[in-house]
């Protein structure tokens, strides 16, 4: 029961602290230009027409193209496999939600900024989207870090005293427990799957009904996954980099 209490204030604090972000933000002097110089444009991509050489990062979505794939990656240094995994993410929640309107870019930003795409600390993602060793972040103590107290019993993060962030997308247990998917259809939601964390992302991302394609909806979004006003900023200036790597939708 207190795990249960923990958690539901914890999520109270998300959702109210995102809420006092965009009205701080509206408060501002020159509000509007603040908040839009946040978006960044909507990266293109070449899908595939049909079932072929690839696999789907998300069994029922689309594919990029072979072709676009290999040279996005190499334009942007994202590893082909994790570029994979943010577009088919990004066209399932779009599918899902389409008044979302997430570009692969701004997940490709987050996996950038979170994990630097599931490589920190010399890890890299094998051929099915699993990292090649736990990605756990520091322990959520209230030194140095904000003080969230066991959620999970230690499963994901090995710690049954506090929580820590986990893989490639870096969420803690709690909100895993909502936003977690099963990206690649094997049934199983593991944050330590590219496939899955990157649909996870994009599901928590979309969530409430937010519109990414205005500047206020993806300002908002972002600062939900991450209280931080510089995180925003950083997550920002990565996915505009990549937009103007590979072209625009």
């Amino acid at each position: 029961m207190l795990r249960v209490k923990r958690f539901v204030v914890f999520s109270l604090f998300v959702a109210c602290a995102s809420a006092a972000f965009s009205f701080w933000l509206l408060g501002q002097p020159g509000a509007g230009t603040q908040v839009s110089a946040y978006l960044p444009p909507r990266a293109g991509v070449k899908l595939q027409a049909g079932p072929g050489g690839i696999a789907t990062a998300v069994d029922v979505t689309p594919s990029p193209d072979a072709q676009w794939l290999g040279t996005a990656a190499a334009q942007t240094g994202i590893p082909a496999r994790a570029l994979r995994a943010y577009v088919g993410a990004a066209a399932a929640a779009n599918e899902s939600a389409p008044t979302c309107g997430i570009g692969w870019n701004t997940l490709a930003a987050v996996g950038f900024v979170e994990s630097a795409h599931g490589t920190y600390g010399g890890g890299s993602l094998s051929a099915t989207g699993q990292a090649s060793g736990p990605i756990v972040g520091p322990s959520l103590n209230g030194a140095g870090f904000a003080a969230i107290a066991d959620t999970d019993g230690g499963a994901l993060d090995g710690d049954a005293s506090w929580d820590h962030a986990v893989g490639p997308m870096q969420f803690i247990p709690s909100t895993w427990r909502i936003a977690g998917r099963d990206g690649n259809g094997d049934g199983t939601a593991d944050p330590f799957n590219i496939d899955d964390a990157a649909l996870g992302a994009a599901t928590y991302l979309c969530g409430r009904g937010r519109d990414l394609s205005t500047a206020q909806g993806w300002t908002a979004a972002i600062y939900a996954y991450n209280q931080s006003s510089a995180y925003v900023r950083q997550v920002s200036s990565q996915a505009t980099e990549y937009a103007a790597k590979t072209g625009t939708s």
